[in-house]
């Protein structure tokens, strides 16, 4: 009887690891930024794969950093399909496949790092999800990142320091606004604008103040405009899940994907300040003239955006009037 009783305790332990194995999804987490490196981007990817781990729910996210399993412009269709799981992705990269996203990369919507808090909980990124839930992802942690423009042969401040210029542009919609106000868009890749900057190709370029420093053009300008209180560049790279992918997991999983998340979410907007500080003091350890722009020289840039940037893509977008008018609207 007593070895009846053990032969069936055997068996029902053999069976809880066979079910606790059969529970266990391990999923792929996906991004271009580098890894190990202190780049917050993929500390907060790397945050929700341990508390995924840590909630115990059977559910396990392998993290792929530096462009190592997909490329940067290769995400969004890897996880709209479910090939990719879960990736930090700036969202303006699949604006050839929805033409909407092209407002999360749009001059002077959001304005300062206090405001891009407010505008997640504004109308404006309520439908900027449902556009992204439409198209076959989820959003996991909203995340804006500022940046700037760099320089060389004086500060851009005002529309007329544009005239003349051979500007290298983060996407169309700035291109529009740098173009209607005077300046020639040059397009090196990215990884050439260093030495675009060397050679003369380019004398100016926008981009995230991390980009401008990861890539150390501070040893190449003389000038950058920095965010401030009214900056003309933001961009939204989330935290995305594929639905595909979510709609796999049982309801404990799907929480603690969802709570992993909001606690990276939070931990990027606690950082987010002294990420941009960080970024611009290494301008000015490399004595590179640091300018951020007056109420009066945003308001002729958001004067100029709305002639070029914002009119085309109301005319090209069926609901663009309608999400820069929700952006806008929040103080």
């Amino acid at each position: 009887m007593r070895r009846f009783s053990t032969l069936l305790a055997t068996a029902a332990v053999a069976m809880l690891i066979s079910v606790s194995a059969q529970a266990q999804i391990t999923m792929k987490a996906s991004h271009q930024f580098p890894g190990g490196k202190g780049d917050v981007r993929d500390d907060m990817v790397q945050m929700i794969a341990k508390d995924v781990a840590a909630a115990n729910v059977g559910l396990t996210i392998q993290v792929y950093p530096g462009a190592s399993l997909f490329k940067p412009n290769d995400q969004w269709n890897a996880m709209v399909n479910g090939q990719l799981d879960i990736t930090l992705f700036p969202l303006d990269y699949a604006s050839g496949k929805v033409p909407a996203f092209s407002a999360t990369l749009m001059p002077g919507l959001i304005r300062s790092q206090e405001r891009a808090k407010r505008i997640n909980n504004s109308q404006f990124m309520k439908d900027m999800r449902a556009e992204i839930e439409k198209h076959g992802a989820i959003v996991l942690s909203d995340a804006w990142f500022a940046g700037g423009m760099a320089a060389k042969g004086g500060c851009i401040v005002k529309p007329d320091d544009m005239k003349g210029r051979k500007f290298r542009a983060a996407g169309p919609t700035f291109a529009g606004m740098w173009e209607a106000a005077g300046a020639s868009i040059v397009s090196p890749p990215s990884n050439e604008i260093y030495n675009a900057f060397q050679s003369g190709v380019v004398n100016g370029t926008d981009t995230s103040l991390g980009t401008l420093q990861s890539m150390r053009l501070y040893e190449v300008t003389d000038c950058l405009t920095a965010p401030g209180n009214n900056a003309l560049w933001f961009m939204y790279e989330p935290v995305l899940m594929s639905k595909k992918s979510f709609d796999k997991l049982n309801k404990q999983q799907q929480d603690a994907v969802i709570a992993a998340g909001k606690k990276a979410q939070a931990y990027y907007e606690g950082k987010a300040e002294a990420v941009n500080q960080e970024s611009i003091k290494a301008f000015q350890d490399h004595k590179v003239k640091v300018v951020t722009l007056s109420d009066a020289d945003y308001q002729a840039w958001l004067e100029m955006a709305k002639k070029s940037s914002y009119a085309k893509f109301a005319k090209d977008v069926p609901s663009g009037q309608k999400l820069i008018d929700e952006a806008l609207a929040v103080k």
